[in-house]
């Protein structure tokens, strides 16, 4: 019998899906309620929530689900929060999709794993496992989460699933709290724990289009050098700059909103039923709880998918659109509007491009390129990074002796509301 790595199967099953149009992978979100109010959360709410525990998919519904999804030829889940594992059900949800054949990651903050959950897990294997670390120390991970005692609970949970050998890998996301720690928690995961670690900087307003994440955000000076610091990422910028460059020569972006996967092969579905392009495109959705998939991928989506531009803006030519993260649901997030450029991606995309001697070639008029009104200060702060310059902290820790620092407090918005669009 041939035999086949992952790896292979993965891109020979791309290779054979290209140019056609099917929903191979989805994001599935189970519910919004979460034990943790973490301040940078986009989408967390509290585990007492009534209402929105009455709305979720309930899990007949979510069998039925999956065996649209089964029937439609998706092949990839992700189960994802809030937290999972709020929800009292969702190993049987789970245990249903592997029964399905699905290959399944699941995305947890690890607080709320349990004996009984690993063992479950390690009888019924997930295909991967990452939990989010907040902290390497108990101060700054419950600074961030807000719940005093979830820095030992998240700690205890990555054990249990580490000693039953699941595929686990430890993630951070980069924020003024805990930024001072991403050497320590990648070390601990690495060396004492033994899996794989990464870290991004992305933060998005809330989904109730509340600002209140972006308090945390760090500077793009200091997500660059985070970039700066690890050879490894570096050189992937550098890779992945030149690939994008030569596929924007061989065949120029289409005009239309989205130029991602969403709507071609991937799709999400969040707690209550609705479909959308993905996890963060709050406004447009549809609902598919009735037993619709089908109808709403090639109708509805396809639609999304196929929505063209209005205006040309400085994001249309450029060539490092994809490694800032600009997409249409953060700028629809951040700016109200899918097309309006988000200042902080371009600005951090093209520090990145002059820090790491990436070309940046003209595409309209942007403040960051040559003779553009921030360019100066950007060419300086690039020079300064090479220079390695440790960047000033959005939120700087005060020493106050014996070893001990202090982080100023970070207010946690309540969630608020929109107007404007389909939010809750």
């Amino acid at each position: 019998m041939n035999r086949l790595d992952y790896g292979e199967f993965s891109k020979a099953l791309h290779d054979r899906q290209s140019g056609l149009r099917l929903p191979l992978s989805g994001t599935i979100e189970v519910t919004r309620r979460c034990p943790l109010v973490c301040a940078h959360c986009y989408n967390n709410l509290p585990m007492s929530d009534a209402q929105a525990h009455r709305a979720e998919l309930t899990l007949d519904e979510h069998r039925r689900l999956l065996d649209e999804l089964s029937d439609a030829g998706c092949l990839w889940l992700l189960y994802s929060g809030g937290e999972i594992f709020a929800r009292p059900d969702f190993l049987d949800i789970y245990s249903y999709a592997k029964q399905k054949g699905f290959l399944i990651t699941l995305f947890t903050n690890g607080t709320l794993v349990t004996e009984r959950i690993a063992d479950h897990l390690a009888r019924w294997r997930p295909f991967a496992i990452e939990i989010t670390l907040y902290g390497r120390t108990k101060d700054t991970y419950e600074r961030l989460t807000g719940i005093p005692g979830s820095f030992d609970k998240c700690i205890r949970g990555i054990r249990l699933l580490k000693e039953r050998g699941l595929p686990l890998a430890l993630k951070t996301v980069a924020v003024s709290i805990n930024l001072h720690e991403l050497d320590d928690m990648e070390r601990f995961a690495t060396e004492e724990i033994g899996v794989h670690f990464k870290s991004d900087s992305a933060i998005n307003p809330r989904l109730d289009c509340s600002q209140s994440p972006l308090a945390v955000r760090i500077s793009p000076e200091e997500a660059v050098a985070i970039d700066l610091n690890d050879q490894r990422r570096g050189d992937e910028w550098v890779r992945f700059a030149a690939h994008v460059r030569e596929a924007l020569q061989a065949s120029p972006p289409p005009d239309t909103v989205y130029q991602c996967g969403g709507g071609i092969n991937s799709f999400a579905i969040d707690p209550y039923g609705r479909m959308s392009i993905c996890v963060l495109s709050e406004a447009h959705k549809t609902d598919v709880r009735a037993g619709r998939f089908r109808e709403a991928w090639e109708g509805f989506l396809l639609e999304q998918r196929s929505r063209r531009t209005t205006r040309p803006t400085k994001c249309s030519a450029c060539a490092l659109k994809s490694a800032c993260g600009m997409c249409p649901a953060n700028a629809e997030l951040e700016n109200g509007d899918p097309e309006t450029p988000v200042d902080y991606l371009c600005h951090t995309a093209h520090l990145r491009a002059y820090a790491l001697g990436l070309e940046v070639p003209p595409h309209g008029d942007c403040e960051y390129c040559a003779g553009g009104v921030h360019h100066p200060a950007l060419v300086a702060s690039a020079e300064r990074l090479q220079r390695g310059v440790r960047p000033t902290p959005v939120a700087a820790a005060t020493d106050v002796g014996d070893g001990r620092r202090v982080l100023p407090v970070v207010s946690i918005g309540a969630p608020g509301g929109c107007s404007s669009c389909s939010a809750r």
